[in-house]
Parts: structure tokens; C-alpha cells; sequence
């Protein structure tokens, strides 16, 4: 089960990136998920499906807080 994601939450998925880094910004949101890679900067999309099965932990979450404007 894949928790609530906001953009720019920072994601830790379970396998490393060809480049070392395992830490991933949430760029996208929607049936897929855009994310890019903190250590060089790819982007991907991947199903939802398959981020849930990847997905290790939430590193930094953005708090939207209770700001009603």
C-alpha cells in the first residue's frame, strides 16, 4: 500500500539507481508517478502499482500544514 504522496516528498525506494542514489523527489502525481532521481537528476514515471512495490520509506514529507488562505 502506497501512502499519500504530495509533490517534492522525498522517497527512498528499495534497490539503488545506477548512479548510487537511492533517494527519489516526487515530481508528478496522478495514475502514474513522476520522480526524479536526487543523485543525477533522471526522471521516470512509473504505475502506482509498481512505486508501491518499490517504495521503502518516506524520507521528507512536505507539510502542507493547516494554512486555509
Amino acid at each position: 500500500m502506497l501512502p499519500e504522496l504530495n509533490l517534492n516528498d522525498i522517497l527512498r525506494l528499495r534497490k539503488p539507481h545506477p548512479c548510487g542514489s537511492y533517494d527519489w523527489k516526487v515530481v508528478r502525481l496522478g495514475a502514474d508517478i513522476g520522480l526524479e532521481c536526487l543523485g543525477c537528476g533522471r526522471r521516470i514515471l512509473l504505475e502506482r502499482r509498481v512505486l508501491a512495490r518499490r517504495f521503502k520509506m518516506i524520507v521528507d514529507q512536505l507539510d502542507e500544514g493547516n494554512n486555509a488562505s
